[in-house]
């Protein structure tokens, strides 16, 4: 089976630094409350790790939230989230040396399960700042914000196109796409991430990132033109790690 979740937030080797993480009761106890829902993977299945796996501002800091990964059942792909300051984006060849038949990093590059493709990014959106009235509605938003986050979404955008690119090179013709950031902002209905999705025929996209119930449903999510859109965020999984496909 195939399954996915993300925002570990581990802190085994480093200053846990998100307050809330103390005090919400999804975060309390987390990392056992998923080590136990993990129970049900079997060593041939694959888990996909959708980003933020880490606190560690380093890879010395990381390492021992990567070991907690790699005892985990499975084999196990992660993808890389805003918060992994270990992971370079130009040293994933690096570090799927260091851990090779261990864990493998998702990104400029495929893998695949069963006939079907597995690629991703990091993605982007823009979050922000934005401007309210008077009754909570968005009124207007920081457009130099706006402008600096689009660069960003286009960077992310090329390195998907790569990760395509690459499976489809491999004769690869059935995607799932992976994303930490959710592939539309709270603006948007599409995005470059939903009309890549689509030109490459991708049948579902998973992504993460959003956090607390406010923020739940800040993308797409069930179906949408044809693709399937799931959020697998820990807390919103209550750590129980989503199955995508049997």
């Amino acid at each position: 089976m195939l399954y996915a979740i993300g925002d570990l937030h581990l802190h085994f080797g480093s200053q846990l630094r998100a307050r809330n993480q103390l005090t919400d009761r999804r975060w309390r106890d987390h990392e056992e409350r998923f080590l136990k829902a993990c129970r049900n993977i079997r060593p041939e299945d694959t888990l996909v790790l959708l980003g933020d796996h880490s606190w560690g501002k380093n890879l010395q800091e990381a390492e021992p939230d990567l070991a907690f990964i790699e005892k985990l059942p499975g084999r196990k792909i992660l993808l890389r989230g805003n918060h992994d300051m270990f992971w370079d984006a130009g040293k994933t060849d690096s570090l799927n040396a260091r851990y090779a038949g261990r864990l493998t990093f998702l990104q400029n590059n495929h893998c695949t399960y069963g006939d079907y493709a597995l690629v991703g990014t990091k993605g982007f959106t823009f979050e922000g700042p934005f401007f309210l009235n008077r009754r909570g509605q968005i009124a207007g938003w920081d457009r130099e914000a706006e402008a600096h986050a689009e660069k960003l979404v286009q960077r992310e955008a090329q390195r998907l196109r790569i990760s395509f690119e690459s499976a489809k090179a491999a004769g690869l013709k059935k995607f799932l796409v992976f994303l930490h950031y959710p592939p539309t902002s709270i603006l948007e209905k599409e995005s470059v991430f939903t009309r890549m999705a689509e030109e490459y025929g991708a049948s579902q996209v998973i992504y993460a990132h959003c956090h607390g119930e406010t923020r739940f449903h800040d993308s797409l999510q069930g179906e949408h033109r044809g693709i399937f859109y799931s959020l697998v965020s820990g807390d919103f999984l209550m750590w129980k790690p989503e199955q995508i496909l049997p």
